[in-house]
């Protein structure tokens, strides 16, 4: 027998899903072309390579500046469109993604391939030409860990999928940092690394909202595999090490550390709020999307906060070391 109360989840679930899809399709439609590179993905893997940049003591040129973002946002596309097209046939069977260009119709397989061949190779050329090999062969590097190690290899096999893809999401610092330095200091490593331990709590709350259509097509995404109460655990317990983690910036910053060690909490401050919460109720789709919008501020803030700390004012409130375990008693739960 059904109980009341998982009558009324599902039912709200159900609301839930049918409204995302109303907003979804009420939307306007971005040309098709544009659409299958998923142009809303790639403002925050800038964020990231700048933030790469910043926690570089090397001054960075402009042009340097330019030329890795116009590569990165070409590589970022191509990548984008590479995997729609290794997941067409999947989008297909998905109420959510039934709609976009590939499965619908609105674009030819042959010419979104042609497209991502031709960002791929643009990509290369304008980092190796305007910045240097080793961002180049980073940012190809990120394209192939995506395409092939997550959406091919990890995401129909395993609900620790974003774990280990997640490598993929956390490169274009280590290209920021290769751009400004042509090298890889320990600084580009801690961001990366703080990139790495920040998706999983990012995606499982996503999957929370759309676990249903992952069911329904078999990928084992967290929540359909362990459920949304192991699930929203996983995400609290990831979230507080993300706002561990971000303190490494005080000291991975060549200046500027204070600034960023104070401002920093707050959004720790709200990022463990919000993973509480969903621990508390997991199946209520409000707190996973709480959760899951935040993460992505959180993220664009950390970035922004880390440029911020390269401004002549904020280097001249460089944190001692000694400090930073003072900090800590801030983020116990």
């Amino acid at each position: 027998m059904v109980s009341v109360s998982s009558a009324s989840s599902a039912i709200a679930a159900a609301e839930a899903s049918a409204a995302a899809l109303s907003r979804s399709t009420a939307a306007p439609r971005l040309p098709a072309w544009l659409e299958v590179a998923k142009p809303r993905l790639i403002p925050l893997l800038l964020a990231t390579t700048l933030a790469g940049m910043a926690v570089s003591a090397d001054p960075v040129d402009g042009s340097t500046i330019a030329c890795t973002l116009v590569g990165g946002t070409f590589s970022a596309a191509a990548a984008g469109i590479l995997n729609c097209l290794w997941e067409e046939e999947l989008d297909g069977r998905m109420a959510r993604t039934s709609r976009r260009a590939l499965p619908s119709g609105r674009l030819e397989g042959r010419r979104a391939l042609l497209l991502a061949a031709l960002l791929t190779v643009s990509a290369v050329l304008v980092l190796v030409i305007g910045v240097n090999a080793l961002a180049a062969s980073l940012a190809l590097l990120g394209l192939c860990s995506y395409v092939l190690l997550y959406t091919a290899l990890l995401k129909p096999r395993t609900p620790q999928n974003i774990v280990i893809g997640g490598v993929a999401g956390a490169i274009p610092p280590l290209v920021g940092a290769a751009a400004a330095s042509g090298a890889l200091g320990w600084s580009s490593w801690w961001l990366f690394a703080l990139v790495i331990v920040w998706t999983p709590a990012h995606f499982w709350a996503l999957a929370l909202l759309l676990r249903d259509d992952y069911r329904a097509v078999g990928i084992p995404m967290l929540p359909v595999v362990k459920g949304v109460a192991t699930t929203a655990d996983a995400i609290q317990a990831y979230a507080r090490a993300t706002a561990l983690l971000s303190l490494g910036g005080v000291l991975a910053l060549p200046a500027g550390g204070l600034l960023y060690g104070l401002l920093v909490l707050p959004f720790n401050a709200r990022l463990l709020q919000l993973s509480g919460t969903l621990a508390l109720e997991p199946g209520d789709p409000g707190r996973a999307r709480a959760l899951f919008r935040w993460s992505i501020l959180y993220l664009f803030g950390i970035c922004l906060l880390l440029l911020l700390a390269r401004l002549p004012l904020a280097e001249a409130l460089q944190l001692p070391p000694s400090m930073l375990p003072a900090m800590l008693p801030t983020l116990a739960p």
